[in-house]
C-alpha cells in the first residue's frame, strides 16, 4: 500500500472500526481515525501510530478538518440505538459526511452497510440501503460492501445468538427463527474493507458479502450449543412473539439492551442472503485460505472470549448525545446539586494492589460485596430498558476510557490513580462513581471512594434519599473489600507459591 495515501476510518472506536485500524496498521498504511472523543481513542493500543481527528459527522467544520488530505475514507457509522427518528439522523449523517468528502477531494468512500434482498425490509435494513445512497450523492466514488450477520467476538449479534443459547435450553421463538442468513466472519469482513484500501482506481458499485454457508438463525444457536459443549436446544416457534416483545425478551435475557435489539431483531424477519450477481470477487478476490466456515469462525470467536483478549465490543459504540460523554465537560459544580458519598481508608496495602482490585471491579467480578444489591439494581433498570448488569465488561483485568462497565462506562483513567464511572443506568439525574489513590508519607497508601449524584427535578431529589438507605450497605462493604482484595494480592505476591518438578 502506497505510503502516500491516507485513509480516514470513522467509528474507529466500534466494533469493526477498532479493528479495521488494527488491520490497516498491519499493512503499513496511513491511518487517520475520526473520532467523538480524544481521550477514548487514546485507550487503544494503537493510538500512538494513527492521527486523531475530533468530531462528529454531523457537525460539518469537524468533517472538513477530518478528510482533509485524505484519499479513502471509511464510513462504519450508524445511529440504531438513538431512538425511533435513527433513520433520519443516519440521512443526515451520511449527506454531510458525502458533502464534505466532495469538497475534500477524497477519492474513495468505502461504506459498510447490511444485505437488503428481502422484499421484506426492516427499517433498520431500509436506513443501511438508503445511508448507501445518501452517501454517493456527489461525485466521490462509493464501495459499498454489504454484509449479514457478522460473527466474531464482542459483535452484537454474535453476542445476543450466544447468551440465547447458552441461557436457554428451550428456546420459544418466533417464526423467523427459520429465516435463513448469511454469516461471514470478522476476519473476512476485514479482509474485504482493507483490500478496497487498496485499489488502484475508485470504484462505485454495490457488493453483498458472505461467508461458506447459508444457514437459518436455528441453525446457528444449534451450532452455537454444540461448539460451547451444550446439549441441542428444544426451539418452540410461537406465533404471537413480534419482533417488540422478542426485543424485550433479548434485552431481559441476553446483554444486549432492548434499545439495540429492537433494530437488530427486525431485521430478522427478512432473509439476509448475499445475492451471487452482486458478488465482490472479480472486484477483490477471497483470502487464500478461503473463507471462513461457521464453525471456525464461531470457534475463534469463542476462544477469544475464553482467553480475554476480545479487542473491541458492541458497547464501545457510544451514540453522539451518550451522556457519559455530556458528562465528562460538566465541572463539579454546574449550577445543579451535587450529592456525594465519600468514604476514605488508610491501608498498609500497596498502591499496585489497590489499583489491581479497583481496575477488576464489575462483570463476573462482582462489586465487593452486597452482590444481591446490585443485582437488584441491575434488574430494576434493565426492567424499564436500561442496559443493566448483564452487559459485564470488555477484560476481567484491564480497562479503559470508553469501556463499558455493567451499567457504568470508564470516563477517566490514571493507572495507579483514578478511575471514575458515569453510570447509564436510567436513573433521574447523572451518577458518578469514582476511586481515588495515593501514597502516603509514612508509607502507607490512602484510598478514596467517592459517589456523586447530580439529580434531575424533584424525583430526582427524592430518588437519592430513596436509595442513600442502602448506601450504608454497599459502599462501606465496598471500600472494606476493596481493601481486603489488595492485602490478599501482597501476601500473595510475597509469598509465593513453591514451583512444582513434576
Amino acid at each position: 500500500m502506497s505510503d502516500e495515501r491516507l485513509i480516514l476510518v470513522t467509528g474507529a472506536s466500534g466494533y469493526v472500526g477498532g479493528r479495521l485500524v488494527t488491520s490497516l496498521l498491519a499493512d503499513k498504511a496511513k491511518v487517520r481515525v475520526f473520532v467523538r472523543d480524544a481521550n477514548k481513542a487514546q485507550s487503544h493500543s494503537w493510538a500512538n501510530d494513527v492521527e486523531i481527528a475530533v468530531g462528529n459527522a454531523t457537525d460539518y467544520q469537524s468533517t472538513i478538518k477530518a478528510l482533509t488530505g485524505v484519499h479513502t475514507a471509511f464510513y462504519l457509522l450508524h445511529s440504531i440505538n438513538l431512538g425511533p427518528n435513527f433513520d433520519q439522523i443516519e440521512s443526515e449523517m451520511a449527506r454531510n459526511f458525502a458533502k464534505a468528502a466532495q469538497e475534500c477531494g477524497v477519492k474513495q468512500i468505502v461504506y459498510l452497510g447490511g444485505i437488503n434482498n428481502d422484499a421484506k425490509t426492516s427499517k433498520h435494513l431500509k436506513s443501511r440501503a438508503n445511508t448507501g445512497k445518501e452517501l454517493a450523492t456527489t461525485d466521490v466514488a462509493v464501495l459499498e460492501l454489504r454484509a449479514g450477520i457478522i460473527i466474531g467476538s464482542g459483535s452484537a449479534s454474535f453476542e445476543m445468538l450466544r447468551h440465547l443459547t447458552h441461557r436457554l435450553p428451550i428456546m420459544t421463538t418466533p417464526k423467523w427463527v427459520m429465516n435463513r442468513t448469511h454469516p461471514i466472519a470478522i476476519r473476512d469482513v476485514l479482509w474485504y474493507l482493507k483490500n478496497a484500501a487498496k485499489l488502484e482506481k475508485p470504484v462505485s458499485a454495490v457488493f453483498d458479502i458472505g461467508g461458506p454457508e447459508v444457514l437459518t438463525y436455528a441453525d446457528m444457536m444449534q451450532k452455537f450449543a454444540k461448539l460451547s459443549g451444550l446439549r441441542k436446544r428444544l426451539i418452540v416457534k410461537v406465533p404471537v412473539l413480534t419482533p417488540n416483545l422478542s426485543s424485550l425478551w433479548i434485552g431481559f435475557v441476553t446483554p444486549v439492551p432492548t434499545s439495540l435489539a429492537r433494530p437488530l431483531v427486525g431485521s430478522l424477519i427478512s432473509e439476509v442472503v448475499a445475492d451471487p450477481a452482486k458478488s465482490i470477487d472479480k472486484l477483490i478476490p477471497p483470502p487464500p485460505e478461503g473463507l471462513i466456515d461457521v464453525e471456525n469462525a464461531i470457534n475463534l470467536a469463542l476462544t477469544k472470549v475464553s482467553t480475554n483478549s476480545v479487542d473491541t465490543h458492541w458497547s464501545d459504540a457510544t451514540i453522539p448525545a451518550a451522556p457519559w460523554q455530556k458528562a465528562q465537560s460538566d465541572p463539579d459544580w454546574a449550577g445543579e446539586a451535587l450529592y456525594k458519598d465519600t468514604r476514605e481508608r488508610v491501608t498498609d496495602a500497596s498502591i499496585e494492589s489497590l489499583w489491581k482490585a479497583i481496575e477488576e471491579i464489575g462483570g463476573d467480578n462482582g462489586w465487593y460485596g452486597s452482590d444481591f444489591l446490585w443485582y437488584l439494581r441491575g434488574l430494576m433498570d434493565r426492567m424499564i430498558g436500561g442496559v443493566g448488569l448483564r452487559r459485564g465488561r470488555r477484560d476481567p483485568i484491564h480497562l479503559r476510557v470508553g469501556d463499558s462497565l455493567d451499567f457504568w462506562r470508564v470516563e477517566s483513567l490514571e493507572p495507579e490513580k483514578s478511575l471514575k464511572l458515569y453510570a447509564e443506568m436510567i436513573i433521574p439525574g447523572k451518577a458518578w462513581l469514582e476511586f481515588r489513590v495515593r501514597k502516603m508519607a509514612n508509607g502507607k497508601s490512602e484510598i478514596i471512594q467517592e459517589a456523586s449524584y447530580s439529580p434531575r427535578g424533584l424525583g430526582g431529589q427524592l430518588y437519592w434519599f430513596a436509595v442513600m438507605p442502602l448506601h450504608i450497605f454497599v459502599f462501606p462493604t465496598m471500600i472494606r473489600n476493596l481493601i481486603r482484595s489488595a492485602n490478599r494480592k501482597d501476601y500473595a505476591a510475597a509469598n509465593p507459591l513453591p514451583s512444582s518438578n513434576l
